[in-house]
């Protein structure tokens, strides 16, 4: 080798040796410096780049270990930095890449409570930098990256502004960007994936571009808690989160090139295992599934559309409180009142099809005196083809269980602009108790049971004015109603039917209602006032009520069967109580809007034996205007009406039946009225003084009218103007039949020892143990021995005349009465929610007793318990209470007369049900309270008289 080559060769090699000298050590170790020193001078915070390393040759560049930020607690860091620089960047006008990899990131960004992010405090900008920035951020330094990842990085994010700071972790992060540029027009391959809060996967796959910003792509998230970030929620809507899991996946598209444009489309979501309560811990929802899928979103266009909601196994809890607010009221935020609202076009929500099942929603309302707790289960809700921005109508079904035992549902098309429903309800055994909470403060009755079920069409075409339409059929069973003054039945029936319910315009009408075995107890109190009114509870004026057309109702034929009806009126001294049963018939058309009288056709029984027959017309809402109605009624036990003779004959009736055949005709408030009267087998009992009483021979009148068959066949007209106050029709009638009836012939009683079977046996009187109605072995055989004897001698009838005495049955019946009323007091403080029941006895609990005797015994006698008594043990001081108590009531008239009667109906009840006999053989005569004891029991006496 010459000496010249042997020179360039050394050359050659020494170059290369500086050129490897300068690239590998010493143009790394310099500009490791002059990195660290400019970091140190630019960085806010402590920072420090471990090792940088370049290949001349190949031009690529590692740097290791950068940290920025306290020492063990960096904002920003990476384990390695790796860049592959294209010889190619100097004469295209961009820095290429062909690769850059960053290992092993972290980044701990905060946004601070006043917004600005803290890796924006980083660098120490000097004077004018802000401004270069922005041209900068606005022309960004043209790069090309044909590989761009990130690998196995972290990212923790804080956000100090909701009132309870945000804090999530992304860890696993790893992005591969494939031809990245931020050259205009040039779009970048993406592909990302992380792992969030409780092992969620976050997954984004599709394309980017720099100028101007957009992305295209697809994103999904698998199992993402929502605890973390529910705070932005809770600032908003004060709810509390327990548990909650989403997972959602979906199509983008966002593009910043001129306004923000956002679309989704393709997407699905799924939400799991969510749970909220108020900020007290109170639940207010909790869901187990809920899916969504085929949604879109334009932001632009402000269209949402789901394709399909599927949702599971939601309950939820609604709740009014004392003041009249509901939960949710108080927890969801308050409309904003803006003077100057934006003009902006409202969202278009689309949702074709909504299928909503196994939902549960409790509703408690604690406004009313008696709270209400209201339980919809077994939710499902339907609905197809709604859009918000149509007035298409949409398909909408619900169905629900109510209190796990009624059934309601409503199937069919609504819209909402202009809001109308076009509905097929269903109602299934609902229970009518459940409105009691809100009659209470109305009428003073309990709703003890009753079922509603119905079918309706219900059209709404407009709110207001109110345009609503149903066609409807509706029963209603087992019904029973209460008087909680008084805490006996006031209603009840079996059922009741109505067909053809229709109503529209304010005017309701019914083509049938069907009662079977209805009920109603009717009570003219001492003071002339009657239960019915006595329940009303009056209402306050409300001085800005409109006057309202009353509703027109119209019922086209009301149909009885087997009815019964209890009337008693405790202004006469004694009390008169009649029973009508098996009371069977119909009505016909009702209308408050027309003058046409209604058809009447009833029939009954009067007391279970005497038949009653109603015929005729009357105008049910103004009967005085016109009515013409038969009557007639046959073998009425005349003692029912013995409070009346009393008052009316001045005699009180010892036996008797009697036949109606009444007409009576009343045109323009004018009575007419013919009383046929029968009286059979009248007997009269003594004279008691009446001021309203005829002063005329009763006795001797009876005796002249009775014909050879011991009937009295009369006629009374009566006339007269029923709208003069001082007409009285029953004073009338009573006269005229006082002064008709002036005796009764009575015929003694001689019972055979050995009526039947020669039997020595007295069957003269019926034994009864003290204070008892019910019949013993011997006085059963007794009667069963008289009941075969009477059946082989038809002519014969048997007399029934209940005895009690005041010697014997006093103090037991005044017992009976007082425990009958610590009874019925209890009940009745248990039944208003006063008192709670005894969970390990039944009746009046022992240490409730003493209460209950201080207000009966005040009631009684008037009188305050004596205050000496109070130093009495318990035991001493109500054994006093009760025998003052027992004074009161052993002497008592009614209580003894009540006994007798009860003495005389166990006698014939058992003759008639038990022993065969004909009802009409077996006549009670009005009972006695003077009996003599016999052998320490209270006789009854039987008397035999012929046809």
């Amino acid at each position: 080798m010459s000496k010249r080559n042997k020179s360039l060769t050394v050359g050659l090699l020494s170059a290369v040796f500086i050129y490897c000298l300068l690239g590998f050590l010493v143009l790394p170790g310099i500009a490791l410096h002059v990195v660290n020193s400019q970091l140190e001078q630019r960085v806010s915070v402590p920072t420090r780049l471990d090792s940088l390393e370049f290949n001349p040759f190949s031009l690529e560049l590692s740097l290791g270990e950068l940290e920025i930020g306290q020492p063990g607690n960096p904002v920003l860091s990476f384990q390695r930095l790796y860049a592959n620089l294209e010889i190619t960047s100097l004469w295209r006008g961009a820095l290429e890449l062909e690769s850059l990899t960053i290992e092993r990131a972290w980044v701990a960004a905060t946004l601070q409570e006043s917004g600005e992010l803290n890796l924006s405090r980083l660098l120490n900008r000097p004077e004018g930098a802000q401004q270069l920035a922005d041209e900068e951020a606005a022309t960004p330094f043209p790069v090309r990256i044909a590989h761009l990842k990130l690998v196995e990085s972290r990212l923790y994010f804080q956000d100090l502004q909701p009132t309870n700071a945000v804090q999530a972790r992304l860890e696993r992060i790893n992005m591969e960007i494939r031809q990245f540029s931020t050259l205009p027009g040039e779009r970048s391959e993406l592909l990302v994936s992380a792992e969030g809060p409780s092992n969620s996967q976050l997954q984004v796959q599709g394309s980017m571009g720099m100028l101007p910003l957009s992305s295209a792509g697809t994103l999904s998230i698998d199992g993402l808690p929502l605890s973390p970030f529910w705070p932005y929620v809770r600032d908003q809507i004060d709810l509390a989160l327990q548990d909650g899991v989403l997972s959602t996946r979906f199509d983008y598209q966002m593009d910043l090139a001129q306004d923000l444009s956002v679309n989704l489309d393709k997407a699905s979501a799924t939400l799991s295992a969510f749970d909220i309560t108020s900020p007290q811990g109170d639940s207010l929802a909790r869901l187990s599934h809920l899916h969504i899928d085929d949604a879109s979103l334009d932001l632009a266009a402000r269209s949402i559309r789901v394709g399909t909601v599927r949702s599971r196994q939601l309950e939820a809890w609604i709740s009014r409180a004392e003041n009249g607010k509901v939960n949710w009221q108080a927890i969801l935020p308050a409309a904003q009142d803006n003077s100057q609202p934006e003009q902006q076009a409202a969202w278009q929500i689309r949702l074709p099809d909504v299928q909503l099942r196994e939902y549960r929603v409790n509703l408690t309302d604690r406004q009313p005196d008696s709270p209400l707790d209201l339980t919809l289960s077994s939710l499902e809700l339907d609905l197809t083809g709604f859009d918000s921005a149509t007035s298409a109508p949409f398909g909408l079904s619900v169905k629900t269980q109510i209190n796990e035992e009624g059934f309601l549902s409503a199937k069919g098309q609504a819209s909402l602009e202009p809001i109308s429903l076009d509905l097929q309800v269903a109602a299934q055994n609902l229970a009518l108790a459940q409105a009691q909470t809100y009659l209470d403060p109305f009428v003073r009755i309990d709703i003890r049971d009753g079922k509603l079920n119905t079918t309706a069409h219900v059209q709404l075409e407009a709110l207001d004015p109110l345009a609503l339409h149903v066609d409807a059929k509706a029963d209603i069973t087992d019904l029973h109603i209460v008087d909680s003054l008084e805490n006996r039945d006031l209603v009840r029936w079996e059922s009741l039917s109505l067909d053809g319910i229709v109503y529209r315009d304010n005017s309701l009408s019914v083509e049938q209602a069907q009662l079977l075995k209805p009920y109603a107890r009717i009570i003219i109190n001492q003071d002339l006032s009657t239960n019915i009114g006595n329940l009303v509870i009056e209402q306050p004026v409300d001085d800005n009520q409109t006057d309202q057309a009353p509703m027109a109702i119209r019922i086209g034929a009301v149909g009885i069967e087997k009815g019964s009806l209890n009337f008693a009126d405790f202004s006469l001294q004694p009390n008169v109580a009649l029973t009508v049963e098996e009371l069977t018939g119909r009505i016909g058309t009702l209308d408050n809007q027309n003058t046409d009288p209604a058809e009447l056709n009833l029939s009954g029984q009067v007391d279970r034996y005497a038949p009653v027959q109603v015929q005729g017309t009357l105008t049910p809402f103004d009967p005085l205007n016109s009515l013409d109605v038969q009557a007639s009624f046959k073998d009425i036990e005349l003692t029912t009406l013995s409070p009346y003779a009393r008052k009316f004959a001045g005699y009180r009736i010892r036996k008797g039946r009697l036949d109606l055949d009444l007409h009576y005709q009343i045109n323009a408030g004018n009575l007419e009225a013919d009383n046929q009267v029968l009286l059979r087998d009248l007997q009269l009992g003594e004279r008691v003084d009446s001021p309203n009483a005829v002063d005329l021979p009763i006795r001797l009148a009876v005796a002249l009218l009775k014909d050879g068959k011991g009937n009295i066949n009369i006629t009374l007209p009566v006339q007269g103007d029923l709208s003069n106050p001082d007409f009285d029709i029953m004073p009338v009638i009573w006269q005229s039949l006082g002064n008709l009836l002036s005796r009764a012939a009575t015929a003694p009683f001689r019972f055979i020892a050995n009526l039947f079977g020669g039997d020595d046996a007295d069957l003269s009187h019926v034994l009864f143990a003290p204070g008892a109605a019910a019949l013993d072995a011997q006085a059963r055989k007794q009667l069963d021995t008289l009941a075969s004897a009477l059946n082989d001698r038809p002519a014969l009838r048997l007399e029934v005349e209940g005895m009690s005495s005041p010697a014997e049955d006093g103090l037991l019946v005044a017992q009976q009465r007082l425990d009958r009323e610590l009874n019925r007091r209890w009940k009745k403080a248990v039944d208003q929610g006063q008192a709670e029941p005894s969970a390990t006895q039944s009746g009046v609990p022992q240490e409730a007793i003493a209460g209950l005797l201080g207000g009966i015994y005040q009631e009684r006698t008037k009188k305050e318990v004596p205050a000496e008594w109070s130093e009495l043990d318990a035991q001493a001081r109500n054994e006093r209470m009760r025998n003052a108590i027992l004074e009161t009531w052993q002497g008592s008239e009614a209580l003894l007369r009540r006994l007798a009667q009860e003495r005389n109906e166990s006698i014939k009840a058992y003759l008639v049900d038990n022993a065969g006999l004909s009802a009409q053989r077996v006549q009670l005569l009005d009972v006695g309270v003077e009996a003599v004891a016999d052998n320490g029991e209270v006789p009854t006496t039987l008397h035999l008289s012929a046809e």
